[in-house]
């Protein structure tokens, strides 16, 4: 209690001597009502740079392998005007494989770019490079099968793995611009060696020292097909509906047939 009594006479003396003090010098008190009543001003925005995500094809860039140049004919090859194809038939590919495959039409756009670019380096039709991702990945480019083929065009990079040292090793097998270098240059070292587009679908599907590759040649040259047509601005349905089922024929039983039942 004595503390407190102490505490409270302060306080009262301070007061009376602060009250004494602003009526003996009044400018004091007009000093501080005017600093009183002033705003507080909030602190300053800083402005921040939007943020931008960076374009599609500088997250799937590699780099390009050497042109490959030799003396051997080309394989599948077009002439110069086909080969560079005008961006008007890039256009057609594009939006009939992104709306086939249900791919994002950048995304699309830059796979089909990539496989153009690629075809002019190696001397391979590009309609075919699309034909093979559509077919063995329906253009994923982070499709892996049970036996470790990867990417948009299902490169088995453990076999393959001296293919990719110029663009990282084999973590850029899932780099949709390195896959389809190298699963380029794998399906044309495959169809010299076989002598046709055919032969050459056959060991890339690793069928070689089978009969039969169990139609998938033709599933890559039907697909081949529908994207010459695209190419060339035919409308071609981006759905396929499935063949019906044939009838089958049961013939009558005959009347001892039956008997002997």
């Amino acid at each position: 209690m004595t503390t407190m009594q102490h505490t409270l006479t302060f306080f009262g003396v301070s007061a009376l001597a602060m009250m004494a003090l602003l009526y003996l010098r009044p400018e004091l008190a007009h000093e501080a009502s005017q600093l009183l009543a002033q705003p507080v001003k909030p602190a300053p925005l800083v402005a921040r740079a939007p943020v931008q995500a960076p374009a599609l094809s500088a997250l799937m860039t590699a780099p390009a392998p050497a042109v490959l140049v030799d003396n051997q004919p080309p394989i599948l090859a077009l002439d110069d005007k086909a080969i560079k194809a005008n961006r008007k038939q890039q256009e057609f590919v594009t939006t009939w494989l992104s709306k086939r495959y249900r791919v994002a039409g950048d995304a699309a756009d830059m796979l089909v770019s990539t496989a153009y670019s690629t075809a002019r380096e190696i001397k391979l039709d590009p309609l075919l490079i699309l034909a093979v991702m559509a077919i063995e990945s329906g253009l994923n480019p982070f499709a892996e099968s049970p036996v470790g083929a990867q990417g948009l065009m299902q490169v088995m990079s453990k076999i393959h793995h001296e293919k990719f040292q110029d663009m990282g090793g084999t973590r850029a097998a899932l780099n949709p611009v390195a896959n389809i270098r190298v699963g380029s240059l794998i399906l044309k070292e495959y169809v010299k060696r076989g002598g046709s587009v055919e032969a050459g679908l056959k060991t890339y599907v690793g069928a070689a020292a089978f009969e039969t590759d169990q139609g998938y040649g033709s599933r890559v040259m039907n697909e081949y097909q529908k994207l010459k047509l695209v190419a060339s601005g035919k409308k071609v349905p981006t759905f396929t509906s499935p063949a019906a089922p044939k009838p089958v024929m049961v013939e009558k039983a005959s009347q001892e047939q039956i008997a002997g039942l």
